[in-house]
């Protein structure tokens, strides 16, 4: 895929309203049982790179509970749907992140459903973009930062008991954009490289409890985020700008959770893998 036509969503966007329709491993992914009987949990986990990490979860072996807001309930059902037809266990939570009370009201759930947790993925996100530093709104900003790096902190916060005991991981969708930020992204990128920071410093924290943490960071990936976040002549020909000159799968940036949940990466810890079609995140 090298050339994507102009196209606009109402945010947050949906995935069967996308052209072309992304790759996300329904049919594309080969499973070699690296995550039998691992339990995971996925935020943001109805469309884009939190389905595929959903669904490559499933198909490795891992049984998955996958939160989404209200307005992604059906994305979210299609994703289960794709899980369970394949055999696999899927449970789709409604959540909305922003808030301390909110993150344990998941934890709890997810105890209920998976009684414990191997991996945490925290791959929820919230982006708007603006030409203008002006152009911000203050809420906004706030959103930008509660969805995306507290969300984060408080999930780590309240799971590490659990993860402690599994002898787990945590796996953070950072971006190219802590690295490379993009002046009409200010809020995103700022956060994204919080992220980056905040998975360097957790690796130590959590190191000596047996629990590893990483993150990646994808470059231009074809997701319903895109189109509902930014302008039609921005979305027309997005990523072909890269050096492989061709915008990411979703499925290409599941692979590198794949690796970093699995014993593959079991001296894997305080890294960010770069999954950007050729751009620099060091």
């Amino acid at each position: 895929m090298t050339d994507l036509p102009a196209q606009t969503q109402d945010w947050p966007g949906r995935t069967d309203a996308l052209e072309p329709r992304p790759d996300h491993g329904e049919e594309s992914w080969t499973a070699r049982d690296r995550l039998v009987g691992t339990r995971v949990l996925v935020t943001g986990g109805d469309s884009g790179i939190g389905r595929a990490v959903a669904v490559t979860f499933a198909r490795e072996g891992a049984a998955v509970v996958l939160t989404h807001l209200p307005q992604e309930s059906e994305d979210a059902r299609e994703t289960v749907a794709t899980i369970e037809s394949a055999g696999g266990r899927a449970v789709a939570v409604e959540a909305d992140l922003r808030t301390h009370a909110a993150v344990v009201g998941l934890v709890d759930r997810v105890r209920d459903e998976l009684g414990g947790l191997d991996v945490l993925v925290s791959n929820a996100a919230y982006q708007m973009t603006h030409d203008a530093l002006e152009d911000f709104p203050p809420e906004q900003v706030e959103r930008t930062f509660a969805t995306n790096v507290f969300a984060t902190f408080w999930l780590v916060r309240e799971l590490a008991a659990d993860l402690e005991a599994s002898r787990g991981s945590v796996l953070v969708t950072t971006s190219v954009q802590a690295y490379q930020p993009s002046d009409h992204l200010l809020d995103y990128a700022a956060s994204k490289a919080a992220l980056t920071n905040l998975v360097v410093n957790l690796a130590q924290e959590l190191g000596p409890r047996g629990i590893r943490v990483n993150a990646v960071a994808p470059g231009p990936i074809w997701t319903p985020l895109i189109p509902a976040t930014m302008a039609a002549e921005k979305v027309e020909g997005f990523g072909s700008d890269t050096p492989l000159g061709r915008v990411g799968q979703p499925v290409e940036v599941a692979a590198a959770f794949v690796f970093l949940a699995s014993d593959e990466a079991s001296y894997v810890s305080g890294t960010v893998l770069g999954v950007t079609g050729g751009k620099p995140v060091f």
